[in-house]
Parts: structure tokens; sequence; C-alpha cells
């Protein structure tokens, strides 16, 4: 922080909220190609733990941009710039006692680290979307790999931008191969004692 930055504590506490909301707040951060299905996944998942009693933020890529994030481009250090924001909304997000899902391609397994170590490696799921360019580009839902491919889109992953597929996701969906109900399932096994403090108290 800066010399004329004081951190403010409050009596508050994350550990206080957890006991009032009866969750414990973590990070789930989807991430994939554009098309992979990570919005329709995050979608399913909120309105699941929603019917199941637990508080819930979705935070999405799209949305960020046309607000908070509206100032940004996708050049590579805005595209940094964006995670970075991301991150520290979510933590802040995390502060209040919710259980955050995160909807971003985030490429770079750097980006997708540092988010990691901002809230802590233990309050972090990282849900690998796993689909093959191909099957998204024919999908392509919003136009964007045509707009890429015809040049209109520059940086635009998988196309003329990296991907860096994450090589220990905590959950690993090939959305190409299982139907979104089984997503959802497998889903829902891995996060569920991990955010259920009634469970584990």
């Amino acid at each position: 922080m800066g010399d004329n930055i004081v951190e403010q504590f409050y009596g508050i506490t994350v550990e206080k909220r957890q006991v009032l909301l009866m969750q414990k707040p973590v990070l789930v951060w989807f991430t994939g190609l554009s098309g992979s299905g990570k919005s329709t996944l995050a979608n399913q998942l909120e309105l699941k733990l929603y019917s199941m009693g637990f508080k819930t933020y979705a935070l999405d890529g799209d949305n960020i941009r046309a607000g908070l994030n509206k100032d940004l481009g996708f050049s590579l250090s805005d595209r940094k710039e964006n995670i970075r924001r991301i991150g520290e909304v979510a933590k802040l997000l995390m502060d209040a006692g919710l259980i955050v899902l995160s909807s971003f391609v985030s490429p770079l397994k750097a980006d997708r680290e540092r988010i990691k170590q901002l809230v802590g490696s233990e309050n972090f799921i990282e849900v690998f979307l796993d689909c093959p360019l191909e099957i998204c580009e024919q999908r392509d839902v919003k136009g964007l790999y045509k707009k890429a491919r015809e040049g209109k889109i520059k940086n635009f992953t998988g196309i003329d931008s990296p991907f860096e597929e994450p090589q220990k996701p905590d959950v690993h969906l090939k959305t190409n191969d299982e139907d979104a109900s089984v997503s959802l399932k497998r889903l829902l096994t891995f996060i569920e004692d991990k955010i259920n403090l009634v469970q584990n108290a």
C-alpha cells in the first residue's frame, strides 16, 4: 500500500459473516475457451446453490466489461488488468461471506495463479471446461469466432492468442463429451463439502 493509505479494520469479520450465513465463502473459477459452456454451467450451479439456501454472486466476463472494466480492451496488458480487477472484486464479495462464481476465459496460467494467491489456495476452486476449439467454433454463440477469422477481432483466444490449459484443475469437465447435468452433478459433489459449514460443524 502507498504511504498515505492505511488499512481500516472493522468489528464484523469474515469469520462472523460465515457464522451468520452458515457457509464458507469460496471462489469457483470457471476457465475455458469462449463457447466451452462457462457461463451456462455457472448459471446452473448458482440456481442449484440458491435452491439449497446458499448465498452466491456470479461474475461474468461480458457483464464486467460492460461496466467496471469497460475502459479496457483486449491487449495483453488490458486482459491482465481485467483479471486483476475481477480478482479484487471476488475477494471483496468473499469477505462479505458469499460464494463467488467467476466465468472468464482467463487464458494465462500466471493470471489464474495470481487470483489463487490473492484469495488463498484453500478458497480457490479451478474448474476447467475442456472443449475442443473446433466444437467451440461450431457453437460460436456470440459470433466472435467468425469475427476473429475475418480479422475483425484481434488477440482472440484460440485463434491468434494462446490458451494455457490448467495442468491440475480442481475439476476437469469435458463439456463436449458429457451432458451438462452430469457436469453440474460432478461439480456440485466436489464443492459441497467445502462450502457447507452446517454439515461440517
